[in-house]
């Protein structure tokens, strides 16, 4: 049974930080290329970050460049996001994803090409 469960959110203040992990089971992580969305209330889940089998290609949404990083670590399974300078507007539940790669280098950016998804974990950042 695949399983990806997410943990790290939480309250933050305006400017502050907070690290993501989602710990994936059930399947060959390493084959896998992994994505991390969001969704606000009464907004569509979007595109935050993603990231090749390796790590060796990323790629973020205009809106989270130079403050987020996606990086993982495929000998513990787990995909990770680091959050800097965190503002109002990234409040939301942030999910990660998978899906089985097709290259080494494949980069997945929208929403229904991943098959597996986590539960989320609310980020809530105050003013």
């Amino acid at each position: 049974q695949v399983q990806l469960v997410e943990s790290g959110g939480g309250l933050v203040q305006a400017g502050g930080s907070l690290r993501l992990s989602c710990a994936v089971s059930g399947l060959t992580f390493r084959r896998y290329a992994m994505g991390w969305f969001r969704q606000a209330p009464g907004k569509e889940r979007e595109f935050v970050a993603a990231i090749s089998t390796s790590g060796g290609s990323t790629d973020y949404a205009d809106s989270v460049k130079g403050r987020f990083t996606i990086s993982r670590d495929n000998a513990k399974n787990t995909v990770y996001l680091q959050m800097n300078s965190l503002k109002p507007e990234d409040t939301a539940v942030y999910y990660c994803a998978a899906d089985l790669a097709s290259a080494a280098q494949d980069i997945r950016i929208t929403p229904r090409t991943y098959e597996h998804w986590g539960q989320g974990t609310q980020v809530t950042v105050s003013s």
